[in-house]
C-alpha cells in the first residue's frame, strides 16, 4: 500500500517536472466545471440548427482551443465556419483556421492550420498590426483577421507552408 502511494507520488512529480501535471489538472477542472454547469442548467440545447440551406457536400465545422501558454489566464479561441448571427447560427463557405500567435523577443510568429489547400492558394496581407490570412481552393476556403501585439513592416514577413501548416515569421 505504501509503495503504491509512493509510486503515485513519483508519477505526479514526473508530470509536474514536464508541466503536464498542470495541464491535466486544468483539463480535469474544465470537465468538472462543465459537469457542474450542466447540472445547474448552464449548458442547454435550445432549438435545432437547420442545415438544409447548405450547398451539397458543404459541412459545418466548429471547435475551440484553450491556450494557457506562459502561465497566463486561459484564452479560448473558436474556429470553423459556423458563425453566430442575430437570426441564429449561419454556416459560411469560409472556415476560420486554428491560429496561434507567439510574441518572441525579436519576432512575431503566427501558426495557422489550413489543411486541404495548396501554398499558391494562400494570400497574406499585413497592415501594421493587422494580419489577414485567406486561402481559396476548389475544396476549402479560409479567412481570418488577426490583431498582432505590435506594429510590424510587411517587408519583414517571411512564411512557409508545409502539410497544411502555415508558419509566418515577422521581425519586429
Amino acid at each position: 500500500m505504501e509503495k503504491d502511494k509512493e509510486k503515485e507520488k513519483n508519477e505526479d512529480a514526473d508530470f509536474d517536472l514536464f508541466g503536464l501535471g498542470g495541464l491535466f489538472k486544468g483539463i480535469e477542472k474544465l470537465v468538472d466545471l462543465a459537469g457542474k454547469l450542466e447540472e445547474k442548467g448552464g449548458i442547454r440545447k435550445e432549438g435545432e440548427i437547420n442545415f438544409d440551406h447548405l450547398k451539397k457536400g458543404m459541412k459545418g465545422v466548429y471547435g475551440f482551443t484553450i491556450n494557457t501558454a506562459g502561465g497566463g489566464a486561459p484564452k479560448v479561441e473558436t474556429f470553423g465556419n459556423i458563425k453566430k448571427t442575430p437570426e441564429g447560427p449561419k454556416v459560411d463557405e469560409e472556415r476560420e483556421p486554428i491560429t496561434d500567435i507567439f510574441d518572441e523577443k525579436n519576432e512575431i510568429v503566427v501558426i495557422a492550420e489550413m489543411p486541404g489547400i495548396e501554398e499558391n492558394d494562400i494570400k497574406i496581407d499585413l497592415k501594421e498590426d493587422i494580419l489577414e490570412l485567406s486561402a481559396v481552393s476548389k475544396n476549402r476556403n479560409y479567412r481570418k483577421e488577426l490583431l498582432l501585439p505590435v506594429k510590424v513592416l510587411k517587408q519583414n514577413l517571411r512564411h512557409k507552408f508545409t502539410n497544411g501548416i502555415l508558419e509566418i515569421r515577422i521581425k519586429k
